[in-house]
């Protein structure tokens, strides 16, 4: 039997194995029927963020960020561009902390933009301050445990 992975979908929070050598072959979830990996980041509430937090086997890599804020705003298209180079191997999340101050209390978000990396929900590293494409790459994939 070959190694699998638990991928939460982004649109439905469903939960999927997908063998690993199938990770990268644009699965859809057994759900919804979305497609599993788009290549953008997802936004998530509440709910969602817990199902990924605690149901994902594949790292987490969350934006935490508010609409107010200017290096946010500049951030955004670098993080997009990020997730279509780190899927399928990470999960790009993003939380909006002025509609979810309870997870951005939850993980003590001091500063925006701050990203967290998870790994089988424990946060593994985490960086506060914008940073562009090539960056928020190379940042994730050194701190893959």
């Amino acid at each position: 039997m070959s190694d699998s992975r638990h991928v939460v979908c982004a649109h439905c929070g469903g939960v999927n194995r997908v063998p690993v050598e199938r990770l990268g072959a644009g699965g859809k979830c057994g759900r919804c029927k979305a497609a599993l990996f788009e290549g953008h980041p997802a936004e998530v509430g509440a709910s969602g963020f817990q199902t990924q937090l605690t149901r994902s086997d594949i790292p987490l890599l969350v934006d935490f960020w508010a609409p107010w804020c200017g290096p946010c705003r500049a951030m955004a298209p670098a993080f997009e561009k990020a997730a279509r180079q780190l899927e399928p191997g990470y999960r790009l999340l993003k939380v909006n902390t002025e509609e979810q101050q309870a997870i951005a209390a939850q993980f003590n978000i001091r500063s925006i933009p701050t990203m967290i990396l998870f790994a089988r929900g424990r946060e593994v590293s985490r960086m506060s301050g914008a940073l562009d494409a090539a960056g928020i790459v190379a940042w994730a994939r050194q701190q893959r445990a």
